[in-house]
């Protein structure tokens, strides 16, 4: 079992889903966010931390060792908010987890790194990345550096790109990306816990027959094993769909890609 876990991003919706199970596979749970989310949620017994505070980073990671990292901006936006949280802020927890010597991480990256792939493509984590957009870009750049902080100086990543985690599939997209929360706390504990794990990129779903992502060999280093499936809910969600023939219908990101482009103005200001 592991003393000291953090958990970044505690008040997300994820964030606060994983806690309770996350408890369980440690001694000790440091929770942490922004001051305003955790108010909002009434999480008390946590550390208030801005990630793009490189100080304040280094001082959060006393002690800990593991993260969970689901901290930053979690939808598709202008690039602005996307580079201090996802990608300042990402820069600040590995330079602070090599300073502190913490051995693992579980980066919450996203299916948005390969969100430009067709829905009539099945591919994997070997496969090359297609973002599409600002947010996935950024979930990229975080699978960059833990490939570099893993050979430079050792620590271990489990990149997840996490598909829809909700409790329930809401449209037809979902039967292929859904994870249930109970699917997601396994697979987020058999990350934090499986031996020797290195650099390793492993997609979030559940057991779902139409899925595009074939992951099993990260699946199978990290011993998950997915106990929940969509297709139960495929007559109810079946019909919720985008237009057919836009970008949002024919691609796996899905209504991301029906968000922007920003900043329109030519002087960039």
């Amino acid at each position: 079992m592991l003393d000291t876990l953090l958990l970044t991003g505690a008040a997300g919706t994820l964030g606060r889903g994983l806690a309770p199970a996350l408890r369980g596979a440690c001694r000790r749970l440091l929770l942490s966010d922004l001051p305003g989310p955790l108010a909002a949620h009434g999480i008390a017994d946590a550390l208030p931390c801005d990630l793009a505070d490189g100080a304040a980073v280094h001082q959060l990671l006393d002690g800990v060792d593991a993260i969970v990292h689901l901290g930053g901006y979690s939808v598709e936006g202008p690039f602005e908010p996307i580079l201090q949280a996802n990608i300042r802020g990402l820069f600040n927890l590995y330079e602070a987890a090599r300073r502190r010597g913490v051995p693992r991480i579980v980066f919450a990256s996203s299916n948005h790194v390969t969100g430009c792939y067709g829905q009539d493509e099945r591919i994997s984590p070997l496969d090359p990345a297609r973002p599409d957009g600002n947010y996935g870009v950024s979930k990229l750049f975080g699978e960059g550096l833990a490939s570099l902080y893993h050979d430079r100086y050792g620590i271990e990543t489990v990149c997840l790109r996490i598909g829809t985690c909700l409790p329930t599939p809401p449209d037809r997209r979902a039967l292929a990306t859904w994870i249930s929360p109970a699917d997601l706390a396994r697979l987020v504990i058999a990350a934090l816990t499986a031996p020797a794990v290195g650099f390793l990129v492993a997609y979030g779903c559940s057991d779902n027959p139409r899925r595009w992502w074939d992951t099993q060999a990260a699946w199978d280093r990290l011993g998950y094993v997915p106990q929940d499936s969509a297709e139960p809910f495929a007559a109810a969600v079946q019909a919720i769909a985008p237009a057919a023939g836009s970008p949002s219908a024919r691609l796996q990101g899905g209504t991301f890609l029906a968000i922007g482009p920003f900043d329109d103005d030519p002087r960039g200001t």
